[in-house]
């Protein structure tokens, strides 16, 4: 899509497991998460695997990507048990089976900068690429992990309580980020997590989920500044214009906000008061 509102057809992935995309620093390329292939890299007329597998293990569940100016590539495999279609299975076991994995072009080598993550999903650098955030869907909240400075290595929360589920996060142009949240709560129904029977119950029937959790019918995005503290908070409960959030982007002075509920992108004016 152009600044001006036109579309160009550019290439066509045959696929229905496209995630997380991004820029690269290669220009005309751009970096695509393949839940099921891994880390692709798209140009307009070839596709490259860039990473299948780390450590001798596949990358099953490719989820969101970002690059550094380093070149080094940073993208999230949201679980290493449960695939693509299954998804719903990894938030019933409740278990941490999501990566933070770290691609370098130059050597060509995929590394594990973090494991044991409940459903690691959107990834982002901050302003000065010191820390990269990461989303733990199931957890309600968001890790960050330094690239640089004395806490090189290391990891510490970054947001926590958040009122949904983390989705895709991106840098926002003052450095705060913007973090599409999911509707992941089942009020009145927390008894599921404690009861074995029912989720071998949803597990056998995944249509009920849908009819269970508000996920598809509301939208809230979140900005989150610098220092991990809420910023701001937009929601519709009723998700009358759109449901189903799952990313968001701001652009002079707009957002842009990705859905899996429409087959069109929506476009926000911020209040700049």
């Amino acid at each position: 899509m152009h600044t001006n509102g036109s579309w160009e057809d550019w290439n066509m992935i045959p696929t229905d497991s496209l995630l997380g995309l991004t820029t690269s620093s290669t220009p005309g390329h751009l970096l695509v998460c393949d839940a099921i292939s891994g880390l692709l890299e798209v140009e307009k007329d070839r596709i490259t695997v860039l990473a299948s597998e780390v450590n001798g293990s596949k990358i099953s569940f490719a989820d969101d990507v970002i690059q550094a100016s380093d070149g080094n590539i940073y993208f999230s495999d949201a679980s290493t048990k449960f695939g693509f279609h299954d998804w719903y299975l990894d938030v019933l076991e409740a278990k941490p089976h999501g990566r933070l994995l770290m691609y370098n072009p130059s050597t060509k080598d995929t590394s594990i900068l973090l494991d044991n993550l409940c459903f690691a999903n959107g990834v982002a650098l901050s302003k000065d690429q010191d820390f990269i955030v990461v989303c733990e869907t199931w957890k309600f909240r968001c890790l960050k992990y330094f690239l640089e400075g004395d806490n090189k290595g290391k990891t510490e929360v970054f947001v926590d309580n958040l009122p949904g589920g983390p989705d895709n996060i991106k840098l926002a142009p003052d450095g705060s980020f913007w973090i599409a949240l999911l509707e992941m709560r089942l009020n009145g129904l927390e008894f599921v997590h404690k009861s074995k029977v029912a989720k071998h119950f949803l597990a056998a029937f995944p249509k009920l989920i849908e009819l269970l959790k508000g996920v598809y019918k509301k939208a809230m995005v979140v900005n989150v500044g610098s220092d991990g503290k809420i910023v701001n908070k937009l929601d519709d409960s009723n998700g009358k214009v759109m449901s189903f959030v799952t990313s968001v982007l701001e652009y002079d002075g707009h957002i842009y906000l990705g859905s899996l509920n429409t087959n069109f992108i929506g476009k926000l004016q911020l209040d700049n008061s």
